[in-house]
């Protein structure tokens, strides 16, 4: 019986997962915006009472335009069978035009290399905090040493407990995110009476004319560290499919209202400090720990780390989900996905998971401190969002909602976004050249994939399987050549009516005569729901060859052997295949032959012809086919006998040669 998973409908265990798997990254900003600010404006002694409050105006505004309105109103409506993010986006607006592959491609690369920063900045600006605690600072001062080694253990444990799945991850860190938000609404709270002026941040004149004031040194740059206030909008929607639409859009209002609370109480508090000595000449002053009651710093540090490794998480199972969802899409190489959840949502990408956590790891070694990471972070995030704000513009036209409001939503949006690209471009050289060049490295990866499946699709050779029946039929029936095997499989990419890649044909006829009882061509198709167990066969009105299409649900092992060993027994029952009784067995009266698995391995012929820079390409992919996952592995195939055979892939016209005797 099908198993079905409840969390995405609305109750409170949903909304506790939807707490620690989708608002880990913007539930964390508090850790770091107000004093990536107050650094880059020199410090606490320079702000006054209205360029605190024209900050908190635009962290309230911002988080509100681009995570309340733009993510949680209107993207969450572009769900795919359940699913978000930009790729789920892409699959349900490509008819209307092949070109909207390209902001998908970009989206998501700048998505993926982004959020690589998100662990190594927020654990390590959470470890940070131990400063803070007199015995740690007595003991090891401002040695980072000790901070990065903290960090690195923390961020290996994360990656490690990756592979227990989402819905483990989910039950026990939402108690724990309720527990955090709460925290945060408490702590702001507590501080708000120094100085109730801050809730006229409120206001939007106050974000206006902080832009353009002379008390503002960044000036409209200053939007470059505003925006990490809601970085983690993007992950939200990515994030959809794990949790649910409705999870997320009833627990967001309690999530929005202690963020907003505790910014309005690190404002408050800064313009009490201000003043201050003690404040004002401490090094690396982070307001967030500062609001702290007394003695409770311990306490702080302890929950921000915890926090940390679930901001990190939300950034991880988006990642899973953008992969799956590209490697659908023919963006990326076939990687090995396993669902330790209960959910389409619930995915483990063992390759995806070292990947990241390698570079992450990098990262924290390579920048060492959080001021440094939050210089590089949130560059690559603004084309993500601009992405998708092109794509859902074109959701909307074809959704039919009023052209206006889709022409309001791009260009209001569009230009809210551009501005904060254009203020994070200053991040380029204090290190976001690292997250452009991942995704810039992600994207070529996509492109030569995407490149290649188009190249193959235009130009490659298929063949109508009738035009070789007879010479099939006569190597089956020739007695003069041994059989190679009773059964002979071969697993094709696909399978369209009477149509096969030529190779296939080719490893029968030409690359080694392979005389059987049986010829089977098989093909295997996912299905979206978790436990389908279906198949078709077409045997062209033969009885020795058979067409069999696997209907394989995302939950089920791929163990092709073990299906086609079930689908031979129907079809002898039901007397379409002959019996294929062995002499020689350790099971008495077994009517089933041997079988023997031709993987083909291919090679670009030089005999093709095609541009020189589609061959480049099409060399690319076949390299990077080999570190992706084996065919053998995939299908469940190491105790079989299984043979791998190098064929000529020739793509388009094959080339004429011609030569000429000598005299």
């Amino acid at each position: 019986m099908e198993k079905k998973s409840h969390v995405k409908k609305l109750s409170v265990a949903g909304l506790l997962v939807a707490m620690g798997v989708v608002y880990g990254d913007i539930g964390t900003s508090p850790l770091y915006v107000m004093k990536a600010i107050l650094m880059e404006n020199g410090g606490l002694s320079s702000v006054t009472n209205d360029f605190v409050i024209g900050v908190v105006s635009l962290v309230f505004w911002t988080v509100m335009l681009l995570t309340t309105v733009k993510y949680v109103i209107i993207a969450l409506n572009a769900d795919n069978h359940g699913e978000g993010g930009i790729f789920s986006l892409y699959t349900l607006v490509r008819k209307g035009g092949k070109y909207l592959i390209i902001p998908a491609m970009i989206g998501g690369a700048a998505l993926l290399a982004d959020g690589v920063l998100t662990p190594a900045v927020t654990v390590t600006t959470a470890i940070e905090g131990l400063r803070g605690i007199p015995d740690f600072y007595d003991r090891f001062g401002n040695n980072q040493n000790i901070i990065v080694i903290i960090t690195l253990v923390i961020l290996l444990f994360l990656f490690l407990i990756q592979r227990f799945g989402t819905d483990f991850v989910g039950k026990a860190f939402g108690p724990i995110m309720l527990l955090w938000f709460t925290f945060l609404g408490v702590m702001g709270l507590i501080n708000i009476p120094y100085d109730w002026s801050v809730i006229r941040a409120l206001n939007p004149y106050y974000a206006i004319h902080l832009l353009f004031s002379p008390e503002n040194k960044m000036g409209v740059f200053i939007l470059g560290s505003i925006f990490l206030a809601t970085t983690g909008a993007e992950a939200l929607y990515s994030d959809m499919g794990h949790v649910g639409k409705k999870n997320i859009r009833f627990s967001w209002p309690y999530i929005f209202s202690c963020l907003m609370l505790n910014y309005a109480g690190q404002a408050a508090w800064i313009i009490h400090a201000k003043g201050n000595p003690a404040y004002e000449n401490m090094e690396n002053l982070n307001p967030f720990f500062q609001i702290l009651p007394d003695g409770w710093i311990v306490f702080g540090v302890i929950f921000a780390t915890i926090a940390a490794v679930i901001a990190s998480q939300a950034l991880i199972s988006g990642s899973f989900t953008l992969v799956s969802e590209a490697i659908k899409l023919k963006l990326l190489p076939r990687l090995r996905i396993f669902y330790p959840g209960s959910s389409i949502g619930q995915m483990y990408i063992p390759a995806v998971n070292f990947i990241l956590w390698a570079a992450c790891s990098l990262v924290v070694v390579t920048f060492r401190t959080s001021s440094h990471m939050e210089a590089a972070y949130g560059l690559s995030i603004t084309v993500t969002m601009l992405m998708t704000t092109y794509l859902l513009y074109h959701y909307m036209i074809q959704q039919k909602v009023s052209k206006f409001l889709a022409y309001l939503m791009v260009i209001f949006f569009g230009f809210l976004e551009t501005f904060f690209f254009i203020s994070s471009v200053t991040k380029f050289f204090h290190g976001g050249f690292v997250a452009v060049g991942m995704a810039l490295v992600i994207l070529g990866l996509m492109y030569i994939w995407h490149r290649s499946n188009r190249i193959q699709e235009n130009t490659s050779q298929e063949v109508d399987f009738r035009d070789y029946m007879g010479q099939l039929q006569e190597l089956h029936e020739d007695d003069r050549i041994p059989y190679y095997q009773t059964n002979v499989v071969f697993l094709v990419p696909k399978l369209k009516g009477d149509q096969i890649p030529q190779q296939f044909i080719y490893s029968i006829l030409d690359k080694r005569l392979k005389r059987a009882k049986v010829y089977w061509f098989v093909n295997v198709e996912v299905t979206d729901e978790p436990y389908t167990e279906e198949f078709s066969v077409d045997m062209m009105g033969t009885d020795f060859i058979v067409k069999v299409k696997l209907y394989l649900g995302f939950r089920m092992s791929q163990d092709v052997n073990v299906y086609l060993r079930q689908i031979i027994q129907d079809l002898m029952k039901q007397g379409r295949l002959p019996e294929q009784p062995q002499h020689y067995s350790l099971t008495p009266g077994r009517q089933v032959g041997d079988f023997r698995f031709v993987l083909i391995q291919e090679e670009l012929s030089m005999m093709t012809e095609i541009a020189k820079w589609d061959r480049q390409v099409m060399q690319a992919r076949l390299a990077i086919k080999r570190l992706a996952v084996s065919p053998e592995r995939w299908f469940g195939l190491e105790y079989s006998e299984v043979v791998y055979e190098t064929v000529p892939l020739i793509v388009g016209q094959a080339r004429k040669t011609r030569l000429t005797e000598r005299n």
